[in-house]
């Protein structure tokens, strides 16, 4: 419960200014409520998008508009996302504190500033980039909170479902000049398709324990042994080594980037079938570790050989 100021009056004035200073301010729960660390990468991958296929003459102006309306949409689709698994997030350890079930923030509150970050985003997009990147925003929006913010209580499928949206931001970079979906941009997509399986996978991994508390669907709740999570971390390891270097077929990226894709790809494959092979905490966490140094050195070699 929040602490109020006639609750603090009644206390030892050392003891109030402890209260006061661990108390969040009401400006960094609706900061917290966008979900900025996870929101950076959205920003990040649709940055990449956007120079992969730009070319001389580009209007880099564009680029700043392509992240702001990104930034806002992918901010809107996690305000709304807390907004309907408020309950459930009540129930979770690692997820309780959040702003909405610790009663920071009103239900209202943030049903409200979710609509508004959403809407300004997609208008934002319409209008001052292209109406084909805000129809891919307002899809990623719609897609995440009416069909895998659900699905998560329904079916195991959920990280499938919840990875076509995550995969879409670096798509909407290249539809930001391109003005088309290219097959440089379905490229892109299919890499942070397969990327996020084994990334989410080793996640539920290590807070089964949370998402069964919270009523949610994840395959290693229901699958004890974890062998169909080790299957499928393997499975989707293995897909992403080939669809890695799919750039460089698309004259994207030349052999430095061949390079670095092969061996990073072998070394998170190795993760992957360490973690299915022994099933242990210990491995579902160093696959996580290797999930988030593999896709942003990836991405960098990506760039840094641009051809």
């Amino acid at each position: 419960m929040r602490t109020t100021a006639t609750d603090i009056s009644d206390v030892p004035d050392q003891e109030a200014r402890a209260v006061a200073s661990a108390t969040p301010s009401r400006w960094v729960d609706f900061y917290e409520l966008t979900k900025p660390r996870l929101n950076f990468l959205v920003v990040v991958t649709t940055v990449v998008g956007f120079y992969m296929v730009a070319r001389p003459g580009t209007n880099w102006i564009i680029l700043i508009h392509t992240i702001l309306g990104t930034a806002l949409t992918a901010a809107g689709a996690s305000v709304l996302n807390q907004y309907l698994e408020r309950h459930l997030d009540g129930r979770m350890p690692r997820t309780k504190d959040r702003p909405l079930p610790a009663g920071r923030v009103s239900p209202v509150e943030a049903l409200a500033y979710g609509v508004v970050l959403g809407l300004a985003g997609v208008t934002y997009l319409t209008f001052l980039v292209n109406p084909l990147t805000a129809l891919l925003g307002a899809f990623t929006l719609c897609s995440y909170i009416f069909i895998y913010t659900p699905a998560k209580r329904w079916t195991t499928l959920n990280t499938v479902i919840g990875a076509i949206p995550g995969a879409i931001p670096p798509m909407m970079g290249c539809v930001a000049i391109q003005n088309a979906i290219t097959a440089e941009g379905v490229a892109l997509f299919c890499i942070l398709f397969l990327w996020q399986m084994p990334h989410f996978l080793a996640i539920a991994i290590l807070y089964r324990d949370d998402y069964a508390a919270g009523g949610f669907k994840m395959l290693p709740v229901v699958d004890p042994s974890l062998e169909t999570t080790g299957r499928q971390i393997v499975l989707y390891g293995m897909a992403l080594v080939p669809a890695s270097l799919v750039p460089v077929g698309l004259h994207m990226s030349g052999a430095v980037y061949f390079t670095a894709a092969v061996l990073l790809g072998l070394a998170f494959l190795s993760y992957g079938i360490s973690c299915a092979v022994t099933r242990t905490r210990l491995d579902a966490r160093k696959l996580f570790f290797a999930s988030i140094i593999y896709l942003p050195v990836l991405l960098a070699a990506m760039m840094v050989d641009k051809t």
